[in-house]
């Protein structure tokens, strides 16, 4: 069970490749559920009870089943209907599903936080509700949930590992495919872990200098 380094130099290129791929996929995703996240809580504060219901039932959905079975769902059921996809164009539907709806109650629970003398200053100002929203309301909220959505970001990260099972050729998913003709799991596999560790760590230690970045620039807004 020793670490057979000419193992590691064998297959470190395909290893990287995948680790490319795993964090562009994660990039993308990301990127599509900050901005699906907001648009969905926006949509759960509508005054139109209907949508409210259909946002709810959403996320109630998606938290209420595997996100292992999203995946399996998207990629090999929907071909039954007609609609076949590739394993990265399901990966990405999937993770912004997924993370879209956890996100949107992330933002929510920021937006509840700001304090209700901020909607009355802002209507005392004249401005509409949407226009407060925008300008006074979603600006504070974001700096709120900065830490809480690096952490879904770093957790993304580690989940698309999950894409393995649909035949994207993530990080993981190579390092099966090597292990299948090698059999060296322990090499293999360690040094897979080490690749996500090696992203994972700085990534926390960014987000949180990003969050006391934040906080001191809005403690000198508001002294």
């Amino acid at each position: 069970m020793d670490f057979q380094f000419h193992v590691a130099a064998d297959n470190f290129g395909l290893l990287l490749h995948g680790l490319l791929l795993t964090v562009e996929l994660t990039l993308i995703v990301m990127a599509l559920s900050l901005v699906f996240g907001l648009i969905i809580a926006l949509a759960g504060r509508s005054r139109f009870a209907p949508v409210r219901w259909i946002v709810k039932a959403y996320i109630e959905l998606i938290r209420g089943t595997p996100l292992l079975l999203q995946l399996i769902y998207i990629y090999f059921v929907l071909p039954e209907f007609g609609i076949t996809l590739n394993s990265f164009v399901a990966a990405v539907i999937a993770l912004t599903l997924n993370y879209s709806a956890f996100i949107s109650e992330v933002y929510r629970g920021a937006i509840q936080a700001v304090a209700r003398g901020q909607y009355d200053a802002a209507a005392a100002l004249g401005m509409t509700p949407g226009l407060s929203m925008r300008r006074i309301v979603v600006p504070q909220a974001v700096r709120m949930v900065i830490p809480s959505l690096g952490n879904y970001f770093i957790s993304l990260f580690k989940d698309t590992a999950l894409c393995s099972v649909i035949s994207m050729q993530e990080i993981l998913f190579k390092a099966q495919m090597s292990a299948a003709q090698n059999f060296q799991y322990f090499t293999l596999y360690s040094m897979v872990a080490l690749m996500y560790f090696a992203v994972s760590f700085p990534a926390a230690r960014f987000v949180e200098h990003i969050d006391r970045i934040s906080r001191r620039a809005f403690t000198r807004r508001t002294h």
